[in-house]
């Protein structure tokens, strides 16, 4: 990745101090299973990699009014990069800021590549993996928690998911590049639903075909 790869804000944005202790939630994610959570404005939510080449695939919505969500194409359009990572503005599908990437250890997360299906494994892998669980079955079991359904699940963001874009424009899922203990904080513009899949895949190496748990933290500065 070069310099030309990355936000401009992402090489100048100085992150916050956060120590696990100062969470006022703290949950580990098992593997292959969804998580969600109500995030409020000025909260920051930590992803954490436990064992690293863990996928997390985010989806967000605006508390407010759910037809609000997260955008991956007005996202790439804001910040005139593919690649999700430190400084990077999570735009919604109204044009709005809805969090911030404030810290990120790992270096770029990839929000073109979408989530894991039943359908799209079978055209992918084969009929024998048609029944496997996938990301879209996790995210329609949290959304429903919510008030939603699967129309409302949409293109999502693949966190500590490498997917190289050649010249050409397509698409390579390859070995992750998160380590154990790598994470990302999001900071929250408004008040949103995070909805988590801890990705199941074992078909391509996006999860170093091993699913492992992954940690997720919640920090509230006006509680501190």
């Amino acid at each position: 990745m070069t310099t030309t790869d990355i936000p401009v804000a992402s090489r100048f944005f100085a992150a916050p101090v956060l120590e696990p202790s100062q969470a006022i939630h703290d949950f580990t994610i098992p593997a292959n299973r969804p998580w969600s959570h109500v995030l409020r404005k000025g909260q920051v939510l930590r992803l954490i990699d436990l064992e690293g080449q863990q996928a997390v695939d985010t989806l967000f919505y605006n508390v407010d009014d759910t037809s609000e969500r997260y955008s991956a194409q007005d996202t790439i359009l804001h910040q005139n990069a593919p690649y999700v990572s430190t400084g990077t503005r999570l735009i919604s599908n109204a044009g709005r800021v809805m969090a911030t990437v404030v810290a990120d250890s790992c270096g770029r997360h990839d929000t073109s590549a979408g989530a894991c299906s039943c359908e799209a494994n079978t055209v992918r892998f084969g009929h024998h993996t048609r029944y496997m669980h996938a990301c879209r079955e996790n995210f329609i079991i949290e959304v429903t928690k919510h008030g939603m359904d699967k129309r409302d699940i949409v293109p999502n963001i693949n966190f500590f998911m490498n997917v190289p874009i050649d010249p050409d424009g397509k698409l390579a899922i390859v070995d992750g590049v998160s380590g154990p203990g790598d994470h990302v904080d999001i900071l929250a513009a408004m008040d949103v639903i995070v909805v988590i899949s801890n990705c199941p895949q074992i078909n391509n190496p996006c999860n170093g075909f091993n699913p492992t748990p992954v940690r997720v933290l919640v920090f509230d500065p006006s509680v501190a």
